[in-house]
């Protein structure tokens, strides 16, 4: 497991990545991140002396479909069975945080044109914020 340093967005903040040593200082990404831009699952990283993730080595070609529900807590569970059936429908490997934020694996030649459908629309009524990173 490492640490990404994500304090240039709030002080002190990282994100727990669970990874797969290679060699001594190469580690392959296990998760999904949902707050480190530019780190996807089996992206092969480097750590620095600190023992916190410094760079990519080598890109998986993978890429995270992040969904962030902001609606009220009633609404959000309707939303969130919506998202999850949709989500395991298109058998996408995906995680959830604390049932508000939803990271999504979209290995090479995904097309997540389907998922994007359900997310546009509840995106235009305020109800989530999503985005791919890759």
């Amino acid at each position: 497991m490492l640490h990404a340093d994500l304090s240039d967005r709030q002080h002190g903040w990282r994100e727990q990545l669970w990874t797969r040593r290679l060699t001594e200082d190469t580690f392959e990404v296990a998760c999904l991140p949902f707050f480190t831009y530019g780190i996807c699952h089996r992206d092969v990283v480097t750590i620095d002396s600190d023992h916190l993730l410094s760079r990519v080595v080598r890109k998986s070609g993978h890429r995270t479909l992040r969904v962030a529900l902001v609606v009220e807590h009633a609404d959000r569970d309707q939303i969130h069975e919506l998202l999850h059936g949709k989500v395991v429908d298109v058998g996408l490997p995906h995680e959830w945080l604390q049932g508000t934020y939803l990271a999504v694996d979209l290995p090479p030649g995904t097309d997540e044109s389907l998922f994007i459908e359900a997310l546009e629309p509840l995106a235009e009524a305020g109800a989530l914020h999503w985005e791919i990173d890759s």
